[in-house]
């Protein structure tokens, strides 16, 4: 119905009806009374039609362009904006108070470990008691060198030029390293003590 047409659509109906009524014009209406149409004038009628044609095409994209906008105007309803904006009341969060509950701190009775870390050095073992263990049963001169005890074994480190700490001993000594074994079954504690301070102390004089 003509009635119900937009602006925009009447504005897109009536660009078509120019443009198809003067193609009939120009087809039908204008050879009858000049048969020699466009003749001369052929340029300029392929220009003007050039020129209807642009002006068809550029008015059907803009006019639908505003159509679409009318359209998604009227869809959001007059005085509503496109996107709706949402009023969210503030909620009152409800600040629960977490009763703070008393860690009862257990008392825990300390209970015995035995220390099986070895003593530190100095004081701990008797240099002169662990150069016999040195020289003696061990066989520690068969493997290494060591000046102050006159030995001069080849097969492990020279302690003259390694220097080796009493814990470095210590360790070595009870738990063993590569080609040297451990000797906590054949020495006491005391011993692997002693002959630690003596290598320690002996060790680069």
């Amino acid at each position: 119905m003509p009635l119900a047409l937009t602006g925009w659509e009447i504005g897109l109906l009536s660009t078509a009806v120019v443009f198809i009524i003067l193609a009939l014009v120009a087809s039908m209406v204008v050879p009858r009374s000049r048969p020699e149409f466009p003749s001369r004038y052929l340029g300029w009628f392929i220009a003007g039609c050039i020129v209807l044609f642009v002006g068809q095409v550029t008015a059907v994209i803009l006019l639908a362009e505003v159509g679409e906008e009318h359209e998604a105007a009227a869809e959001t309803g007059p005085g509503e904006t496109e996107t709706e904006t949402t009023e969210t009341e503030p909620t009152e969060t409800e600040t629960t108070e977490t009763e703070t509950t008393e860690t009862e701190t257990t008392e825990t009775e300390p209970t015995e470990t035995t220390d099986t870390t070895p003593p530190p050095a100095g004081g701990a073992g008797d240099p002169v008691a662990g150069k016999e263990v040195f020289l003696g049963s061990s066989g520690c001169g068969s493997c290494h060198t060591l000046a102050d005890a006159g030995t001069s074994g080849s097969i492990g480190p020279n302690l003259d030029e390694s220097q080796p700490p009493a814990e470095l001993v210590v360790d070595r000594v009870t738990n063993g390293s590569g080609a040297m074994p451990s000797f906590s079954d054949s020495l006491s504690e005391q011993q692997i003590q002693d002959v630690a301070a003596y290598v320690s102390s002996a060790a680069g004089g």
